[in-house]
């Protein structure tokens, strides 16, 4: 299921069997899966732990998780389940201390996930905005063993019409950890236009819709991107 600019009531359902989709990916070549509980992430608890076990028993490619993740009993439990990393969105904003003890006890396996309006931090499900700059919450963790952060523009999230390019290059000037860029990425055109911005910090792209409604090719992605 995908949903335009974060609105649950703007979705698309793309299939009813997640584990096929995630083969699918897996056999174009994708190096990382990126698995969202989106009615965890409106409930802020975990909702689709038998669907995740199930990619998880169906692939080999590494999976990472997000949404409703907001204790370290839950993270304990994805990674205990073959989970490779975890993204921590909303809680990271209501309690960066939560993402540092994780970061201690789970090294180089926590994402922070930065989802921005208008450049300000959005939270649960992207149904409220906050008034912290993205960059003043991606600062917070600057020297806690954050492994990446992901970066949604959430205008541009499922619209197809290019990422934010700006905005991400901004981030990832203002920080030593590495971005991964999504939101808005539909055409080959997009992924060259972030490797313009590779040296800055950005070191990968999240892509859902485009590969759906197949207006990006993943494997040539995939090739430019090497």
């Amino acid at each position: 299921m995908r949903l335009l600019q974060g609105r649950m009531e703007d979705t698309t359902e793309y299939s009813q069997d997640p584990l096929k989709m995630a083969q699918r990916w897996e056999k174009e070549g994708a190096s990382l899966i990126h698995v969202v509980d989106l009615d965890g992430a409106f409930a802020k608890e975990v909702k689709n732990l038998k669907t995740i076990q199930a990619i998880l028993s169906g692939i080999t490619v590494p999976i990472q998780v997000g949404g409703g993740i907001r204790d370290l009993k839950t993270i304990e439990l994805y990674i205990n389940m073959g989970v490779s990393r975890i993204i921590i969105g909303s809680e990271a904003l209501y309690n960066p201390n939560f993402v540092k003890e994780a970061c201690l006890k789970f090294k180089d396996r926590i994402v922070v996930g930065i989802d921005a309006r208008n450049g300000k931090v959005a939270v649960e499900g992207w149904s409220r905005t906050s008034e912290t700059k993205a960059i003043d919450l991606a600062k917070e963790f600057e020297s806690c063993g954050v492994a990446a952060i992901n970066f949604t523009d959430i205008y541009r999230d499922g619209m197809q019409t290019g990422p934010n390019i700006e905005e991400t290059a901004a981030l990832a000037e203002a920080v030593s950890i590495p971005i991964i860029a999504s939101g808005g990425v539909s055409t080959i055109q997009d992924i060259k236009n972030l490797l313009k911005i590779e040296s800055k910090g950005v070191a990968g792209v999240i892509t859902g819709k485009a590969l759906y409604e197949g207006t990006l090719d993943l494997k040539e992605a995939i090739r430019i991107s090497k």
